[in-house]
């Protein structure tokens, strides 16, 4: 698939995403990322990869456009883990200095 990203024209493929992507070790997600494989990459360490051009030179957005039109998924923010909210009843009895229920 033909595409333009920073201005320059890439024939991209994703059997040949998938083989630059081989044993790049994905960096901490903070933003938007694209699931290669069984990994989640930030985008802009995917552009960089598959371009080899600096991060700056490109946009997320442009990166994204490329991989969905590959059929891999893009994902707008990290996975954030879940908060725990406790029950009433377990606030009050922290209040009350009990053991927690449950421990």
């Amino acid at each position: 698939m033909r595409c333009v990203i920073a201005r320059y024209p890439f024939d991209l493929t994703k059997s040949g995403v998938l083989a630059s992507m081989k044993g790049v070790t994905p960096e901490t997600v903070t933003g938007e990322s694209v699931t290669i494989g069984r990994r989640r990459y930030p985008v802009k360490q995917v552009g960089q990869v598959i371009t080899r051009q600096d991060r700056r030179d490109f946009t997320g957005s442009e990166v994204i456009r490329a991989m969905t039109r590959l059929g891999f998924t893009c994902h707008d923010h990290p996975e954030a883990a879940p908060v725990r909210v406790p029950t009433p009843l377990q606030t009050a009895s922290a209040l009350l200095g009990a053991a927690p229920l449950d421990a």
